[in-house]
């Protein structure tokens, strides 16, 4: 199976869009929370939460409104909530980050997944007809832990993975992105919440055991 550097790859660029917060603590090395503000090419920007290690970078040498460029992964935890359940919680955790000072050298974002695919596939469509499929891989992470990453597929995408089969392995490419909708709570009243999922591009299944062949050759060598 890939090691972790090459199936979850997220390169983004864009503006520092919130201030720098502390997140939590691991071994005394403390990790900071902020927001990405992304142009997508239709000129929609998606807002992005990304997480950093004190290690990476001097926090103190960035500023809302930075351009900057981040090299990652897309990773997922379970967020307890009031109810005694949980959520899955999304974000970019950085490995690289980079100021930038010409806002044309901003890359686009860009994602690739090689992951499994772990709930039956949801096909539909739009009342105009689009097709749309919703997919949840898991994406295998070292320590024997996983990331759990929504994915929506279009087009002829959606249609070619309609009928694919829980446990398949498939590799996904596009860019991750935000969406806003709304959720009825108990008491009647709506939420306004936000959703982040990769947008694919991209789609193949990939045969296991061919690639677990591949695997034993580069080994060998």
């Amino acid at each position: 199976m890939e090691n972790e550097l090459e199936n979850n790859i997220v390169k983004i660029g864009g503006r520092l869009a919130s201030a720098i917060e502390f997140s939590h603590e691991v071994y005394d090395e403390k990790f900071y929370k902020f927001y990405i503000e992304t142009n997508r090419l239709s000129n929609y920007s998606d807002k992005l939460p990304v997480i950093i290690s004190e290690r990476i970078i001097d926090l103190d040498s960035l500023n809302v409104g930075d351009l900057i460029h981040i090299t990652g992964q897309f990773r997922s935890y379970n967020e307890p909530t009031s109810n005694g359940k949980s959520k899955l919680v999304l974000t970019i955790f950085t490995k690289e980050i980079e100021k930038i000072d010409d806002e044309s050298r901003i890359p686009l974002n860009d994602a690739t997944f090689i992951g499994y695919i772990c709930k039956p596939p949801i096909y539909r469509k739009t009342p105009l007809g689009r097709e749309i499929t919703d997919l949840l891989i898991a994406v295998n992470r070292t320590y024997k832990k996983s990331d759990y990453i929504p994915c929506i597929l279009w087009g002829r995408n959606a249609k070619f993975c309609e009928n694919i089969e829980t446990g398949a392995m498939v590799k996904l490419s596009g860019r991750i992105q935000s969406r806003k909708y709304e959720k009825k709570q108990a008491d009647g009243t709506v939420e306004e919440k936000v959703a982040y999922e990769l947008s694919v591009s991209k789609f193949s299944v990939i045969d296991e055991e061919e690639n677990n062949k591949n695997e034993e050759v580069d080994e060998s060598k």
